[in-house]
């Protein structure tokens, strides 16, 4: 009976533990491609408005004609079944989630003139089987 207790003890440790893991721009966490349609109007919506928004941009570009670009990403993945079997997750793990991706494109005047939010399903392996 003590080795079935501390069995689920160990198993309930590791889905705390492994749980999920998060990297980028927490303010896209919740965002859809139509939730930043609704808040973001091409020709209307200004720089200091977006930065108010999402906050600073995790890069800036430029165009070859000046104008500014700014990128904002968020990954979010959480552990696979297979990462909790004992043993068996030494030699593979895995990980699913989303990558979410906005870009923005300023015109002369600092105003939004182009943008595009993307969502995609990403999925990550690790271990000596998934090379």
């Amino acid at each position: 009976m003590k080795k079935q207790v501390l069995l689920c003890a160990t198993v309930i440790a590791a889905f705390v533990l492994t749980g999920c893991a998060s990297v980028g721009s927490e303010s896209l966490r919740k965002e859809t491609e139509m939730s930043v349609s609704q808040k973001i109007v091409q020709g209307k919506t200004t720089k200091s408005e977006v930065r108010a928004m999402f906050g600073s941009p995790a890069k800036t570009s430029f165009t070859d004609g000046g104008l500014e670009i700014w990128n904002y990403d968020f990954t979010n993945v959480s552990a696979d079944a297979i990462s909790y079997v004992p043993i068996v997750n030494m030699f593979g793990a895995s990980a699913s989630g989303k990558k979410k991706e906005l870009v923005v494109m300023y015109d002369d005047n600092n105003i939004v003139k182009r943008f595009s939010m993307s969502e995609a399903d990403v999925h990550q392996k690790t271990g000596l089987f998934n090379n």
